[in-house]
This record gives C-alpha cells, sequence and structure tokens, in this order.
C-alpha cells in the first residue's frame, strides 16, 4: 500500500425506512405515557375532592359536638364539649390545615392533567401529601384514642366511660374520627398515585 493511499471504511447507515419506522413507535409510546400520566393526574384530581369533603366533615363534626345533660344543679352543669380536651382541639386545628392544604394543591393537581409529563409539580405533591398525610395520621389516631377512653374507659386507672351518659357527644366524635380516617387513606392512595406516575417519567 503506497502512503498516499487512505484505507476507506464502510459504516452502513441506517435506511431512511427503518428511521421512518422507528420514528411512530418513539411517538406512539409517548404519547402512551402521557395519556398514562393524565389519566394519574385525573385521578390525583377526583381524589382530592373526595379528601376535602370527609376532611371539612371531621373538622365541623368535631367542632359542633357539645353536650350538656339535663341533669344539672345549682352549683354543677354536666357538659361536653370538644373544646374540653386538648386532644379535640388539635384534631379540629388539624383537619382545618389539612383541608386548606388540599384546596391549595387542587392547581397542582391541574396542572399534572394538562402537562402529565411535568416532574417538578407531580414531585412537589409527593413530598407535601407525604408530610400532611403524617400530619392527618397523628391527630387522628390521637383522637381515636380519646374517644376509645370515653367508650370503654380504663378500668385500671378508674377512668369511667362516659358514652353511657353523652351519647350524642360520643357519636359526633367518633363520626368525625371516621371521616379523618377516610382522609387518610386517601392519602395513602395519592402518595402511592404519585409515586407510580414519578416512576414512570
Amino acid at each position: 500500500m503506497k502512503s498516499g493511499d487512505h484505507a476507506a471504511i464502510d459504516v452502513p447507515a441506517e435506511s431512511s425506512a427503518a428511521v421512518k419506522g422507528k420514528a411512530p413507535l418513539i411517538a406512539s409510546q409517548m404519547e402512551e405515557k402521557r395519556g398514562l400520566n393524565r389519566g394519574f393526574g385525573i385521578a390525583d384530581f377526583l381524589l382530592r375532592l373526595g379528601a376535602i369533603i370527609s376532611t371539612i366533615a371531621a373538622a365541623a363534626t368535631m367542632g359542633t359536638s357539645d353536650e350538656t345533660l339535663p341533669l344539672f344543679t345549682q352549683f354543677f352543669q354536666f357538659e361536653a364539649s370538644f373544646d374540653d380536651l386538648p386532644t379535640f382541639l388539635y384534631f379540629v386545628i388539624a383537619m382545618a390545615l389539612v383541608g386548606g392544604y388540599l384546596l391549595l394543591s387542587l392547581p397542582f393537581s391541574i396542572v399534572t392533567i394538562v402537562r402529565p409529563i411535568a416532574v417538578a409539580p407531580r414531585l412537589l405533591l409527593f413530598i407535601l401529601d407525604t408530610v400532611t398525610l403524617t400530619f392527618a395520621t397523628a391527630a387522628s389516631g390521637a383522637a381515636a384514642a380519646i374517644v376509645y377512653l370515653a367508650e370503654t374507659g380504663n378500668p385500671n386507672t378508674n377512668w369511667l366511660g362516659i358514652c353511657d351518659q353523652f351519647e350524642d357527644f360520643c357519636s359526633k366524635v367518633s363520626g368525625a374520627v371516621m371521616a379523618s380516617f377516610v382522609t387518610v387513606v386517601v392519602f395513602v392512595v395519592l402518595v402511592i398515585l404519585s409515586g407510580f406516575a414519578l416512576k414512570r417519567q
């Protein structure tokens, strides 16, 4: 071989037909991802609406739980109210804050529907939902413990249950706690949905 000769290496180039064949496949996969993420976004939005209803119901029911027994004397009046117990007061404040957060999160949920590939709003919701889930679970669990004591008492400490006397009061606070646990379950589903959607990004 002479020094002036150049070795030529043939690199097989993809045919235009193969390139054109891959383009629709990629577009189809992207469209499928968009459709699935949009479905996650719609489910997220509807779940938030349901959680708002259950949270408002829990806060309103607990906040209006008040009962006075017809038996009273000149010096004593037998009354049970949610603000007599700091745990129930904390519960009302916590549920109000959770409801406020859910309302503020709706625009971000709408963004995940309009722009299903966007990562930032979904990641933000995932983080805030996890924090709010912890907050709501703590409030619901604390209130549930007090409701249990009100129902059954504690013989070991000579604490007597009051629900035999304050039936309406106990019925209301029990309903409020049940509604709050519905909210907790919805938040668990929201976190799982956001996790799946982020995994598919």
